[in-house]
């Protein structure tokens, strides 16, 4: 390789590095957007209902039916980190959706999310990582069946 077109190639992985870098952090987003997304979609069909760590829950006639945790990714290119952050979320809330159903359940409760196995429990706002190539989203909950 020539010294001109190796240094060319060092400086472009630089910029890419940078880039990368520039973008990567944990931002806190509203569930309630990204349950409005796979509505409006039609991704998900409202008939489980989504309720984070401490937000108000329906009177629980089986308050549980098993805990599941989903983690899912997004490419971050050509994507805003919260369209990113609200895609990737709603990829698990459509598996949460799926195997609620599966067990009976109406309702995924006590929802949360983690970072780094750090746990984030808010009543409105799920935690995301939304890096330079990849936005992630790891949420943890509990199936469990609502008065109707």
């Amino acid at each position: 390789m020539k010294p001109w077109a190796l240094a060319l190639t060092v400086l472009a992985a630089a910029n890419l590095a940078h880039v990368a870098h520039a973008r990567d952090k944990v931002q806190l987003e509203p569930l309630e957007e990204a349950v409005r997304m796979g509505l409006e979609q039609g991704k998900l069909d409202g008939s489980v209902k989504f309720y984070l760590s401490g937000a108000p829950t329906p009177e629980l006639v089986t308050p549980h039916l098993g805990e599941e945790h989903v983690n899912r990714r997004t490419t971050s290119g050509g994507k805003t980190p919260v369209f990113a952050c609200h895609w990737a979320a709603l990829s698990g809330l459509i598996t949460l959706q799926e195997n609620a159903k599966k067990l009976g359940a109406n309702a995924v409760v006590d929802l949360h999310s983690f970072y780094k196995e750090k746990t984030f429990k808010d009543p409105v706002n799920f935690e995301c990582y939304a890096g330079g190539f990849l936005t992630g989203v790891t949420l943890k909950g509990t199936y469990a069946r609502t008065a109707p």
